[in-house]
């Protein structure tokens, strides 16, 4: 029997992708009801998530906070006024084809338009990955454009997902990073180690270890549903590397807008290690509106948070706007 590596697992499951809509119906046996529609909206935007992230749902709850996160809906055909392809106006900001350039100090590298799930709240679902998919001679133009410009301290890995790259092109594009003086930290801004926690691999751990500059990781998730123990596992192995491991959320309806609910994240992220770190607004994206949360009530919802935890366990409430030099904090 051939016994595959870590990284061959990891691969392996990244290749097994559920993305058919029947077969997540099957495997949680949900009413085939919803089918037609759920493969109407997926031609808009696929289906796309990991068998290990469906195990953690309920079966036969077409309400499961996991599987709404990624079940194709008919809702999202409807047009919602103040909702747009590309909400926070990336076109403008996007000076290199992969890279974007928003904020004083620090660059976003779209290093690949590859996800291991698609959440279907996600702000760039309409994103250009095409135009932004950088190529060898494309990342040579980003490492020029961030040599060239001695302010920016900062690269933050996105995407797509940076760490569903294979780690032979992920290290050399890190270390080329990390070879540039003026840079001082390394972001990694993933979903993987949470929807994919065996892509944490020994390999991997050692080589962000070994970086000359400071690596912060920032998960994403959204529910204490999501925090297994494999994630813990995971989290745990990046902890060991003396990685900065933080959080951020999006406030979604029927999901996550429950105080009780917000609560059980913050302790589930404390528990394995990640600290909260922000609690976004739903960015205004088309097709995404059934998740939206009026800013009155996502205050109300922040302000008994507060009350109801210790302010290390209380993320910060945002929302991203175009144009603006950092995150709006909503007070």
């Amino acid at each position: 029997m051939l016994i595959l590596s870590s990284k061959e697992n990891w691969q392996k499951s990244l290749s097994e992708l559920i993305t058919d809509p029947a077969v997540l119906f099957e495997k949680l046996a949900l009413d085939p009801a919803f089918l037609k529609e759920a493969y109407t909206a997926s031609a808009l935007f696929p289906l796309r998530v990991t068998s290990s992230f469906v195990q953690r749902m309920k079966k036969a709850d077409i309400n499961d906070p996991l599987l709404l996160q990624v079940l194709p809906l008919g809702i999202e055909k409807e047009k919602a006024a103040g909702f747009s392809p590309d909400p926070l106006l990336e076109k403008n900001v996007n000076p290199v084809s992969g890279l974007l350039h928003k904020y004083p100090g620090r660059v976003l590298v779209t290093l690949t338009g590859a996800c291991a799930v698609h959440c279907r709240y996600c702000f760039r679902r309409h994103f250009s990955y095409a135009q932004n998919n950088p190529g060898r001679s494309g990342r040579e133009n980003i490492f020029s454009y961030i040599q060239a410009n001695e302010t920016i301290t900062e690269v933050i890995l996105s995407g797509g997902d940076p760490l569903s790259v294979p780690d032979k092109l992920l290290e050399k594009f890190i270390k080329q990073l990390s070879s540039i003086k003026h840079i001082k930290t390394l972001r990694i801004h993933t979903r993987l180690p949470i929807v994919l926690p065996e892509r944490i691999t020994d390999a991997l751990v050692t080589l962000l270890g070994e970086l000359k500059v400071k690596v912060v990781i920032v998960l994403h998730a959204n529910h204490a549903q999501e925090i297994n123990d494999d994630v813990k596992s995971a989290i745990n192995k990046l902890r060991h590397a003396d990685i900065t491991l933080l959080n951020q959320s999006v406030l979604l309806r029927n999901i996550n807008d429950n105080v009780q609910i917000l609560a059980d994240l913050s302790h589930a992220l404390f528990d394995a290690g990640v600290i909260p770190y922000y609690l976004h607004l739903l960015d205004k994206v088309q097709g995404a509106h059934h998740f939206d949360i009026p800013i009155l009530r996502a205050k109300e919802l922040h302000q008994q948070l507060r009350n109801t935890l210790p302010g290390y366990l209380v993320p910060r409430l945002v929302q991203e706007e175009a144009g603006e030099l950092s995150k709006t904090l909503i007070l």
